[in-house]
């Protein structure tokens, strides 16, 4: 399991790379790759006045987990050094008048599926960080969050509902992990009743599975792997004592040889390409995951010894590639490294 927050980063320190690369990220308008089905000329214009709030950092998602890397550093890091400059990010983006055209932007016709799963299960975070930060300002950004927070949740909602299988996949639209997030939101904005409809929703997709193909990861452009995914999710809603069972079912015997290929860390054969790139940040969130899943195993599940060391081990290496200098990974990987030193997916 990960070390406490405060562990690794007295006032902030270990952080600061990390909340530095979001500060830049979120005031930098270009380059940016909009994906957007037009229904007419005047659905074309610059980020800044399609999504005022949430414009730079690249894409709209980058945007939204980079404000949520500063409301989170300075949730737990009030005195850092840098923290003042995060709040002022903070307080630019999160006025009323940005965040209601984000909302119309949203709630336009043709947009229903926009951002989903990956940018609105972020969206959603952002809200919970909102939410748990004590402070009169966090308040009053989480109020203004709300109608987009209302919005992204029953987008989310609808769409699990009628989802008949996981998207597997290592990029965007992954099921697993978008619903790792919806559930701690979910669990953090005191929702059980939501709770309990993607608890029975994730086992019914996927509570049966069994002999996952590692053979077949890493993919060359992945950031998210669908396998330690699902059992990162499986983790969050199963009970202990079915969660090892099944997951003894789904990954190989922990002194197999094909576990042993499928836990080392990756590298990137050019970090300055934007898929490629990709593989810096499945370090971190494979990191994560491991940890996660780690922390879900009693202490005499066999795979506990060889999952945690791979979890070390990715942990070193996603936060050595995650201090790159191409913003083909610095504009989202201080979010994956920020995630992964504070601990969030941990309960």
């Amino acid at each position: 399991m990960a070390p406490e927050p405060t562990e690794l980063a007295p006032r902030g320190v270990e952080l600061a790379p990390f909340v530095e690369m979001a500060l830049a990220a979120i005031g930098r308008e270009y380059p940016y790759h909009l994906s957007l089905t037009l229904g007419g000329d005047g659905d074309v214009a610059p980020p800044r006045v399609l999504t005022p709030a949430f414009r730079g950092a690249f894409d709209w998602h980058s945007s939204v987990h980079g404000h949520w890397t500063l409301a989170r550093a300075c949730r737990l890091h009030p005195d850092a050094p840098w923290m003042v400059r995060a709040r002022t990010a903070l307080a630019i983006s999160l006025t009323e008048t940005r965040l209601q055209a984000e909302r119309a932007f949203l709630s336009a016709p043709g947009r229903e599926g926009w951002e989903r799963p990956y940018g609105l299960a972020w969206l959603l975070q952002l809200a919970a960080e909102m939410r748990t930060w004590d402070e009169a300002v966090a308040a009053h950004w989480g109020g203004m969050l709300e109608p987009l927070e209302r919005l992204a949740a029953s987008r989310m909602m609808d769409w699990l509902g009628r989802l008949p299988w996981l998207v597997r996949s290592g990029e965007h639209s992954q099921t697993a992990f978008a619903l790792g997030l919806f559930h701690d939101w979910a669990r953090d904005a005191g929702h059980p009743e939501l709770v309990a409809r993607i608890v029975e929703r994730s086992v019914r997709l996927c509570g049966g599975d069994r002999d996952a193909p590692v053979r077949y990861e890493p993919s060359a452009q992945d950031f998210l792997s669908p396998i330690l995914g699902e059992a990162d999710l499986l983790r969050r809603v199963l009970p202990p004592d079915a969660f090892g069972p099944w997951l003894a079912r789904f990954l190989p015997a922990a002194d197999s040889a094909d576990l042993a290929r499928w836990l080392r860390p990756v590298s990137s054969p050019d970090p300055a390409d934007g898929k490629f790139a990709h593989l810096d940040g499945l370090n971190l969130s494979r990191a994560w995951m491991l940890e996660g899943v780690v922390a879900g195993l009693a202490p005499d599940q066999p795979l506990r010894v060889p999952l945690a060391a791979a979890a070390l081990s990715h942990r070193v290496a996603g936060l050595a590639g995650a201090r790159g200098v191409h913003y083909a990974g610095t504009h989202w990987l201080g979010s994956f490294a920020t995630y992964l030193v504070t601990g969030r997916g941990l309960a």
